[in-house]
């Protein structure tokens, strides 16, 4: 199964709650900060939320 780096580019402040906790469940933190995910529907739902805040690339 493929992975995904998730990388938070944008800040958290001004975002929803949900958006916020979308972000934390994900692994990330502060701006710039990576985490590897397995690639599955719930990461990618997870990120779909959040598009706007993070980047994504395959591994």
């Amino acid at each position: 199964m493929a992975e995904l780096r998730i990388t938070l580019k944008k800040s958290l402040i001004g975002t929803k709650p949900k958006q916020r906790l979308n972000v934390k469940a994900l692994g990330l933190g502060k701006i710039n900060s990576s985490v590897v995910q397995k690639d599955n529907p719930a990461i990618r739902g997870m990120i779909r939320k959040v598009n706007h805040l993070v980047t994504v690339e395959e591994i």
